[in-house]
C-alpha cells in the first residue's frame, strides 16, 4: 500500500462543491470514479479544502491510499484520462502514510474576483484560471460563472484600509457562517491585498487557514466598505463583536479560486 497525494484544479461551476453528496455531483465523487476506472479499487479521497458549490480552484490537494502498482508520479496522467475536462490532476506525488492534508500545518491562497462594470459581461475575454494555468483551449466560457458583478463606484483605498485591520491572527467568528462547526474560529491572516486591474478587483488572502465562507465574507465586507456601507475602521468593531449579523454579505461563490497550498 502507499498513500498518493494529488493536486487538483477544477472548475466548480457544474458542480455542488468537493465533498460527497447524495444525487449530486461532486469534485470528490468525480476523483473516486476516476480512481476506481483506473486501479478498480473502492477508495475515497481525502480533501484539504472542501470548498462550496461554484467555487473553483487551481491547487486543491487530495490523498488515497492504493495497493496499484502504477508509479506515483505517473497517476497525474492516468488519472486525467478518466476525469471531465473540467477536472485536472496538474501533480502527484507519494508522502508518508501519517501525511493528511487538513492536519498538517499550511498557508492557503485564495483569490477572489469582481466585475466593476454597470452590466454583467457575458463572455470571459480571457481564459479561466484553471484552463490557462494548463494551457489548454477549451473556449471562451461565461464571465458570470468566474466573477461577481458589482456596478457603481467602489473606493479601492478603502478596501485596502480596512483588509489591514483583518492581517494577522484574530478570532474571525463575525466572518464565519452561523453554522460552521470547529474547535476554535481562530486564524490567521498574514496577507490581505486589494488590486484593481482594469475593471476587474482583485482580493487576495493568505491565511494559516480559513472557517466556512470566511473569504467569501471578507471579499462581501470589503466591497460594502467601497461602496460606502462601512467605514474602514468598523472593521475592528465586526471583529471584536465575535457576532455573524456584524459584518458584511457573504459574496457569490463563483468569484472564488483557491490558488496554492503550502505545506511548511
Amino acid at each position: 500500500m502507499k498513500r498518493i497525494r494529488l493536486r487538483v484544479a477544477y472548475d466548480g461551476t457544474n458542480y455542488s462543491g468537493w465533498q460527497i453528496q447524495p444525487n449530486a455531483p461532486t469534485i470528490e465523487k468525480k476523483l473516486d470514479e476516476a480512481i476506481y476506472a483506473l486501479t478498480g479499487e473502492n477508495v475515497h479521497v481525502t480533501g484539504a479544502s472542501r470548498t462550496d458549490a461554484g467555487v473553483h480552484a487551481l491547487g486543491n490537494v487530495a490523498v488515497f491510499d492504493t495497493a496499484s502498482s502504477i508509479p506515483a508520479d505517473k497517476f497525474t496522467y492516468a488519472l486525467n484520462r478518466y476525469l471531465p475536462e473540467d477536472i485536472i490532476i496538474q501533480q502527484s506525488d507519494e508522502v508518508e502514510f501519517d501525511f493528511h492534508p487538513r492536519h498538517c500545518d499550511t498557508e492557503k491562497t485564495y483569490e477572489y474576483t469582481l466585475i466593476n462594470s454597470q452590466f454583467p459581461v457575458p463572455i470571459y475575454t480571457r481564459k479561466t484560471y484553471c484552463y490557462s494555468i494548463l494551457n489548454t483551449e477549451f473556449g471562451l466560457p461565461k464571465k458570470r460563472n468566474y466573477t461577481w458583478n458589482v456596478p457603481g463606484n467602489i473606493d479601492i483605498s478603502k478596501m485596502q484600509e480596512a483588509a489591514e485591520y483583518l492581517v494577522g491572527e484574530h478570532d474571525f467568528k463575525s466572518f464565519c457562517c452561523v453554522r460552521t462547526q470547529t474547535e476554535t474560529t481562530v486564524r490567521k491572516i498574514y496577507s490581505l491585498d486589494v488590486d484593481r486591474k482594469g475593471d476587474e478587483i482583485l482580493i487576495t488572502v493568505t491565511g494559516n487557514g480559513f472557517l466556512y465562507n470566511m473569504v467569501r465574507i471578507i471579499a462581501g465586507t470589503l466591497i460594502q466598505v467601497g461602496k460606502g456601507k462601512f467605514n474602514p475602521e468598523y472593521v475592528k468593531e465586526m471583529l471584536d463583536a465575535k457576532d455573524r449579523t456584524q459584518a458584511g454579505q457573504t459574496a457569490p461563490p463563483q468569484g472564488l479560486t483557491l490558488m496554492k497550498i503550502e505545506y511548511l
